[in-house]
């Protein structure tokens, strides 16, 4: 049974291809079944470790405890022992509300955040005893051969073997979406991070352009998308500055509530001579007076409104009380490509030899069209501009993929330049037929694009 020697990124960077495959215990060939099952056993599933979840119930309470909701509870109690049953029932019943509101959102939230899954890849296409096969990602090991396509997300920590024209977007990994060259020389850089590694490629990230067949060097939570999840779930829960103001003020408010109650009874025993039962309701009665029962509701749909205008623009807010430690931040630092940015190409100017064209349309949805001033003509009785367009179809490699369940809009699989030049054309009834690869070179078709 070969056995993996060495599953050190750094180490395997810099070794030739025959000590690669000596390193991790394989060979062209791939694995065989064996040898699958052993490893599989040893280093189980290629599958990111879930945090243990908190159970609903647990949320659900966590929503009726702080501080606050608890000073509401004791006020409508207090209400209710003072015989204002009315008040009584309606603090109650915002405390129930807003307690009801805080857990829906944080539930909606939660479901959201589970889709980190969702970005590593579902199948991958492998090498195993000779044979090509598609098989779940979850059940790779160290030392499976892997072909990558473009289009394909990577499934673990790979080495390179052989590439062609690769071209990877690691924005997943460091936030840059720049694309980056791989190649499957050994890499004697010393000292440089994981994404600097030239013939590397990590799990999480997507092939832009070009295929290679690699190894698999590390799976799971070894990864480094491993290392990146395991941080964001071990992060511990903090107050946030409005939590920790609104736990202060609730102490204050209360000592303040109960001495001037205490005071009160004092003065309605010893200087109104009021009954002791009496003197005690109107006490009572004094220490709810002081209760803000409208701040929390207040707070709440305060933060509410700022979450669902969030939501509006695609951010994803777990927790009300984070929407204000965003508002606490006096330095915001951020990247511009994909996040400030769309990181979209648009065709929005054609020209030919003989005229120019202006395009309508935003992104990569299938709506917009080609005018010529004024006027909307149709690319394909034009045969210049329908010869133009076809041009940059068949030249073109990328997929565009309509909406679906982990994507809300339509997305480009491969590079973002050829992308737009394929939804041009297909607004135009132009369709990119796998046997016309014979029509690419039909001559100079005398085309300039611009795209921004």
């Amino acid at each position: 049974m070969r056995k993996v020697k060495s599953t050190e990124i750094e180490n395997v960077a810099k070794l030739s291809q025959d000590k690669v495959y000596q390193e991790l215990g394989t060979n062209s060939a791939g694995l065989n079944e064996s040898e699958v099952a052993q490893r599989q056993k040893q280093y189980g599933k290629n599958v990111l470790a879930k945090k243990k979840d908190t159970p609903l119930i647990l949320i659900f309470l966590q929503n009726f405890t702080s501080l606050m909701a608890l000073l509401l509870w004791v006020a409508g109690g207090i209400s209710f022992i003072a015989q204002l049953t009315e008040l009584g029932i309606a603090i109650w019943a915002v405390n129930v509300i807003n307690g009801l509101f805080s857990f829906w959102q944080e539930y909606q939230a939660g479901k959201a955040t589970a889709a980190l899954n969702d970005m590593l890849a579902e199948s991958s296409q492998v090498i195993r005893n000779k044979t090509t096969q598609r098989v779940p990602a979850a059940q790779l090991v160290p030392g499976d051969i892997v072909e990558l396509a473009e289009g394909d997300s990577v499934p673990a920590d790979i080495r390179l073997l052989a590439a062609h024209d690769l071209r990877l977007n690691q924005s997943t990994l460091t936030g840059e979406v720049d694309l980056v060259s791989k190649n499957a020389q050994p890499d004697t850089q010393k000292d440089s991070s994981h994404a600097a590694i030239t013939n590397f490629v990590y799990s999480g990230t997507s092939v832009m352009k070009g295929n290679a067949t690699g190894v698999v060097v590390k799976i799971g939570m070894q990864t480094d998308f491993g290392r990146i999840a395991s941080l964001t779930q071990n992060v511990k829960d903090e107050l946030s500055p409005l939590q920790k103001e609104l736990n202060t003020l609730t102490k204050q408010i209360s000592l303040l509530a109960i001495f001037v109650g205490l005071l009160f009874f004092v003065a309605a025993v010893f200087f109104v001579k009021y009954p002791l039962v009496k003197s005690f309701i109107f006490a009572l009665g004094m220490i709810v007076a002081f209760i803000p029962e409208g701040l929390l509701p207040t707070v709440t749909l305060s933060l509410a409104g700022a979450v669902s205008r969030m939501a509006r623009k695609n951010a994803l807010v777990k927790k009300l009380s984070s929407v204000e430690t965003l508002g606490s931040a006096s330095v915001i630092c951020s990247d511009k490509t994909g996040t400030l940015t769309q990181n979209q190409m648009t065709v929005v100017h054609l020209w030919t030899l003989l005229n120019s064209y202006h395009v309508s349309g935003q992104g990569y949805a299938p709506h917009g069209g080609i005018y010529d001033g004024p006027k909307k003509i149709t690319a394909t009785k034009d045969q210049e501009l329908k010869e133009l367009l076809a041009g940059g179809l068949l030249a073109d490699n990328a997929q565009i993929q309509p909406p679906d369940k982990k994507h809300h809009d339509y997305v480009c699989i491969g590079d973002p330049t050829e992308g737009c030049l394929e939804v041009v054309a297909k607004r135009e009834g132009l369709i990119h037929k796998k046997n016309a690869s014979q029509n690419r070179a039909k001559g100079n078709l005398r085309l300039i694009l611009n795209v921004k």
